[in-house]
């Protein structure tokens, strides 16, 4: 039991991310507002970390697209805080890009009960994550991203190391040097945010470092498959009012119709903006529309470059 424990100690004094900062030993005693801008300015330096990795964030997008171009999904894999980031980035893929539920998949150590309570052990289970990538049939065409702070954590290396044996695409998102996460993967992407305020709390910068890259990851890799128009959300799902009147602005803006015409390219459509923008600026009815939407796999400016070549 001691020689474990010393062994634990070691490696996590090896880790940025646990590194002890005397300089905040007193933090507790500080007035709020100073606490407060001495956290805002950690929290600035995490762009700047994020920046210095975007090469290799941008090859991991251009092999995540190509490969869901294909059919393949996008599956995310981590515990605790990093797990939780992975399943938020995939919740809000089907509002945001209308894809199917199935297509980018977030999966947490422990299942859905560690979104909001500790589930013990979980994360240190290299053979759970392999049974929950084994549940989703896993296949060549699929893309696993471990994600992890410490970069250690068996969970996430144990999915990447899994998904490799199948043939998937794999992405580690760390933000230590030199993990065995990113060692694992495809793909190594590591983000070093440095100590945090509170020591080991990787929620903190780690957690903000893994949000931006998994935006990053999620919104560019559905650019490229032409989720959007220019900088609009054409794919967007209209599933409330607010979300419809979206829509019509998203076409407003896409087209320059007047509201009428507006109501009318949805109605033919049943309401997808995208269809309804190449209704209105290819001039063709809603089926026409879904037919060169669907020979341009879903490219809206190649379905108008098409309408212009006919």
């Amino acid at each position: 039991m001691t020689a474990s424990y010393a062994e634990l100690r070691a490696q996590l004094d090896t880790l940025t991310t646990e590194a002890f900062r005397p300089e905040l030993a007193g933090i507790d005693q500080m007035p709020t507002l100073d606490i407060a801008r001495v956290m805002n300015a950690e929290d600035a330096t995490v762009a700047a970390a994020v920046a210095a990795r975007l090469p290799e964030i941008a090859a991991a997008i251009d092999a995540i697209a190509l490969r869901m171009a294909r059919g393949g999904r996008l599956v995310y894999a981590g515990a605790g805080t990093a797990g939780r980031l992975g399943v938020l980035d995939a919740s809000e893929c089907p509002p945001t890009f209308n894809t199917d539920p199935a297509q980018v998949i977030g999966l947490i150590a422990g299942g859905p009960g560690a979104l909001v309570r500790a589930v013990e052990g979980a994360e240190d289970s290299e053979e759970l994550a392999a049974a929950d990538l084994t549940a989703l049939a896993l296949t060549e065409a699929d893309t696993v991203i471990g994600v992890s702070a410490s970069g250690r954590t068996p969970y996430a290396i144990g999915a990447v190391e899994f998904a490799r044996t199948r043939g998937a695409l794999t992405v580690g998102l760390s933000c230590n040097a030199a993990s065995a996460l990113a060692a694992a993967a495809a793909h190594g992407i590591e983000v070093v945010v440095g100590p945090e305020l509170l020591t080991g709390s990787t929620r903190l910068k780690a957690g903000t470092a893994q949000k931006l890259v998994l935006n990053l990851i999620s919104t560019i890799t559905m650019i490229r498959l032409g989720k959007t128009y220019g900088n609009l959300m054409v794919d967007v799902r209209a599933s409330n009012e607010k979300l419809r009147a979206r829509s019509r602005r998203i076409v407003a803006l896409a087209t320059g119709a007047p509201d009428a015409e507006i109501e009318a390219a949805l109605a033919a459509t049943g309401g997808e903006v995208k269809n309804a923008i190449l209704v209105i600026l290819g001039g063709v009815d809603g089926p026409t529309a879904a037919e060169f939407l669907t020979a341009s796999g879903g490219h809206l400016r190649d379905a108008l470059a098409h309408r212009a070549d006919s």
